[in-house]
This record gives structure tokens, C-alpha cells and sequence, in this order.
């Protein structure tokens, strides 16, 4: 929780600051609130952070992206939303370096990842797996995967507003959203290798400043 919460605060302030304080009417701000919600973040803390957003003195966050290869040619992506870039890519440059790995330019590896709109919704008697699909096809559905209790759904990440809106209007249970970086090549480590590169994934998801981080794993 104690990387967590901060994570989900900034995202909240920042959709709130981007779109405004209403949920009704800032679809990001409704996403980020659900997020934190499944995440059992206290609403004192959604709200306060909804009201961080209005503040003079809030922080100015921008959102970049860094592009690195990690140990055994592991690809790492990582997302990050800071006040000080200056600070940001020093850090995540050192990451990279100390684990023997380099950051890449911006864009270099693009191609090797999808980026995906990934909605989560549990699965309940009422909800038919075939029907809903065609329910969601001009949405922009692109596939949907059943694990456990939940059905996740696929799209372009384009497609994240449109979809978001269509499972409103189903009025299914929504459970999280969120724009994904999905590897088109999955690639197989073995157990001594996973070691040395999730030393490298703990070292940059420990940093304040870092919101996501994926990878070419399998």
C-alpha cells in the first residue's frame, strides 16, 4: 500500500486536474477513482486527492516515458509522472546502469510492444460471455478472456473512452481499467535470470515517480 496509494493519488489528482473535479463528466477521473476503489484506497484519500487538483500549489506533472534493456536483454518500459524530469531520468538511468542494462531512445522499442485498453469486469450468471461480445464489437472490442470470476476485455487503446462508456451503459460490474503495454514477442527467462531482473523491476517500482512498468516476460 505504501507504493500503491501514492500512485493512485497522483493519478486521481492528475485526471482530476486534467478534466476537471466532476467524475460525471471526467471520464479519466471516473477510471482513476474505480482504480483506487479496487484497490481499497480510503475515500478521505480519493477526495482529498480530487481536491489536491484545485490547489495553487500543486505540483505540475508531466507524463514520460523511458525505454531501457535490463539484464539478460530483458525490455522494460516504464511510465512515469514527475515535477522534476531532470530527477526522473537520472534515477531510472541508474537503474538501468547499476543492473548492467542501458536506457534506449524514446520510440525505440515501440514496435515490440501493443499498447491495450484493459477493462476487467466479474463474471455473474446474468452476463452471457458470446452476448456481451457482440454488445462491445463497435465499441472496439478486440477479444475477451475469461479467468475465475472476471472477464477481461481487449482494445486498442484508442478505443478506451468508447469502450469505457459502452460497459457504463451495460451496467456491468466494473472492476479495473487501464491502458496496458502488452509484449507482441512474450520472451521465456530462466529462474536465475527472473532473479537478476526483478531486481531491476523492484528498483524502479520503488521510485516515486514511476507509475507503470512492463515487460517483454512471458
Amino acid at each position: 500500500m505504501s507504493r500503491i496509494f501514492p500512485r493512485l493519488a497522483k493519478a486521481i489528482t492528475m485526471a482530476a486536474k486534467e478534466g476537471g473535479a466532476d467524475p460525471e463528466m471526467n471520464a479519466k477521473l471516473r477510471t482513476a477513482i474505480l482504480n483506487a476503489k479496487a484497490q481499497n484506497m480510503p475515500k478521505d484519500n480519493i477526495d482529498a486527492a480530487i481536491k489536491r487538483a484545485s490547489g495553487k500549489d500543486t505540483d505540475n506533472y508531466s507524463e514520460v516515458l523511458y525505454e531501457g534493456k535490463g539484464p539478460h536483454g530483458v525490455l522494460v518500459v516504464v511510465e512515469c509522472a514527475t515535477d522534476n524530469t531532470t530527477r526522473t531520468v537520472a534515477n531510472v538511468k541508474s537503474y538501468f546502469n547499476k543492473s548492467g542494462g542501458q536506457l534506449v531512445p524514446t520510440g525505440s522499442l515501440e514496435f515490440m510492444f501493443n499498447r491495450k485498453a484493459v477493462f476487467e469486469i466479474k463474471k455473474t450468471d446474468a452476463i452471457d460471455v458470446e452476448e456481451l461480445e457482440l454488445e462491445l464489437i463497435d465499441a472496439g472490442l478486440e477479444s475477451t478472456e475469461v479467468v475465475d470470476d472476471s472477464i477481461f476485455i481487449y482494445a486498442d487503446f484508442v478505443d478506451f473512452g468508447n469502450m469505457s462508456k459502452a460497459l457504463e451503459n451495460l451496467h456491468v460490474e466494473l472492476l479495473k481499467a487501464d491502458l496496458q503495454r502488452i509484449p507482441t514477442t512474450p520472451q521465456e527467462f530462466t529462474e536465475e535470470q527472473l532473479v537478476d531482473i526483478e531486481k531491476l523491476l523492484d528498483k524502479i517500482e520503488e521510485d516515486d515517480d514511476v507509475q507503470n512498468v512492463f515487460t517483454n516476460i512471458a
